[in-house]
C-alpha cells in the first residue's frame, strides 16, 4: 500500500502555472466530487524512468481522447507537461533513487468532472512508488483466466455511450475481475466478448507470439517472428505500449497482426503477454491453467521484446 507520504499531488490550477503542489495527507478532493460520487471522470498512467515519462505524447493524446468521448473540456497538454515535471523533479527531490531500478515512479493523469455545476474539471497530477507486485510480474509472469465481459465485440460501435474504448475511472468492473481472479489462484484476467472474441486485460492489452519457420528460397530455412494483438474495433482501450512496441518490433524485422482472435489462439501461441504502461510486459504462464509454449522459448522471446522495448522513451 502506498502511504501519503510517498505521493506527491500538482494540481493544475489557473493561478499557478507549473502547477500547485498539494499535500497528499491533507483532504484535497470534495466529497460531493462526480469523480467520487459517480467515477465521472478519465485518467492516464505512465510510468517516468530517471526522471523522464516514457510514451508522454501518447498518453496526453489518449487523454486527450477519452476526454473527448466524455465531453470534458481538459486543459491544454502544455498545462499537463509542466504539471508532470513539476510532479516528477518534487518526488525524485523527496524519495532520491539510490540505484537506476529504484529510479522509476508512476504518473497517473486525473480528470473529474467537479461537484455538480462546476464550471470547470478537476485535474491534477499523481507522482508515487512503482509496486513491487508490478515488477515481480515483469520477472515471474503471471497466470491469467478467461472472463466474459458480457458484450459482443460490436457492442462499441453500436453503444458508444458504453463508453468502451475510453479510459475513465469507473474501473470498478475491472477490479472487481481481478479480485475473482485471485480467489481462484491466478493473477490476472483476459477478458472475452460474448461472441468469443479476446479482448483485453483489466489494466492491460493483449500481445501473443507465433514462430514460423518456412523456406529462405535458398534451399534453407527462416524464423518469422509474428506479433499478434486484438483488433480495436472490438471495443478494447488502444494500448500506447502495445503501439510502441509494434514500431519497435517491425523495425526489428517482426511481422504484425490484428486480429480478430479467439481463446484457441492464445493457447495454440508460442508466448503470450498482457502489456502495459506501468507493468511493461508480464508473461502469460498459464490460460485457465493449460501451459502457454514452452517456457524457454517464452524467456527467449519476452528477453528480444524487452530489449526492443527498453530503447522506446
Amino acid at each position: 500500500m502506498t502511504s501519503p507520504a510517498s505521493v506527491v499531488l500538482v494540481f493544475l490550477d489557473p493561478a499557478f502555472p507549473n502547477g500547485r503542489l498539494a499535500d497528499a495527507s491533507q483532504p484535497q478532493l470534495m466529497a460531493t466530487d462526480q469523480g467520487a460520487t459517480r467515477g465521472d471522470g478519465v485518467f492516464e498512467s505512465m510510468l517516468a524512468v530517471g526522471g523522464a515519462v516514457r510514451k508522454l505524447q501518447a498518453h496526453l493524446d489518449r487523454l486527450g481522447g477519452s476526454a473527448l468521448a466524455m465531453d470534458l473540456d481538459i486543459p491544454g497538454q502544455e498545462q499537463w507537461r509542466r504539471a508532470i515535471e513539476t510532479g516528477v523533479a518534487e518526488y525524485r527531490t523527496q524519495h532520491p533513487a539510490t540505484t537506476p531500478a529504484e529510479d522509476e515512479v508512476v504518473v497517473k493523469l486525473i480528470v473529474t468532472r467537479g461537484t455538480e455545476g462546476a464550471s470547470s474539471p478537476t485535474c491534477w497530477v499523481q507522482v508515487s512508488p512503482v509496486g513491487a507486485a508490478g515488477r515481480r510480474q515483469r520477472e515471474t509472469g503471471i497466470d491469467v483466466i478467461l472472463l466474459d465481459r458480457g458484450y459482443d465485440s460490436d457492442a462499441a460501435e453500436r453503444a458508444p455511450w458504453l463508453l468502451l474504448g475510453a479510459k475513465t475511472l469507473s474501473y470498478a468492473v475491472n477490479m472487481a475481475a481481478l479480485r475473482h481472479a485471485h480467489k481462484q489462484g491466478a493473477d490476472d484476467v483476459i477478458f472475452t466478448s460474448s461472441d468469443g472474441r479476446v479482448l483485453e486485460g483489466p489494466t492491460s492489452t493483449v500481445l501473443l507470439a507465433h514462430l514460423e519457420t518456412s523456406d529462405d528460397g535458398t534451399g534453407g530455412t527462416r524464423t518469422v517472428r509474428r506479433l499478434v494483438t486484438p483488433q480495436l474495433d472490438s471495443g478494447i482501450l488502444a494500448g500506447t505500449s502495445q503501439e510502441a512496441l509494434f514500431r519497435a518490433a517491425a523495425a526489428a524485422g517482426w511481422e504484425l497482426g490484428y486480429g480478430p482472435l479467439e481463446p484457441h489462439d492464445l493457447l495454440e501461441a508460442d508466448a503470450v503477454w498482457l502489456i502495459s504502461s506501468i507493468r511493461l510486459l508480464a508473461p502469460v504462464n498459464h490460460i485457465d491453467g493449460k501451459e502457454i509454449g514452452t517456457p524457454a522459448v517464452q524467456k527467449q522471446l519476452t528477453a528480444e521484446l524487452n530489449e526492443l522495448f527498453a530503447r522506446i522513451q
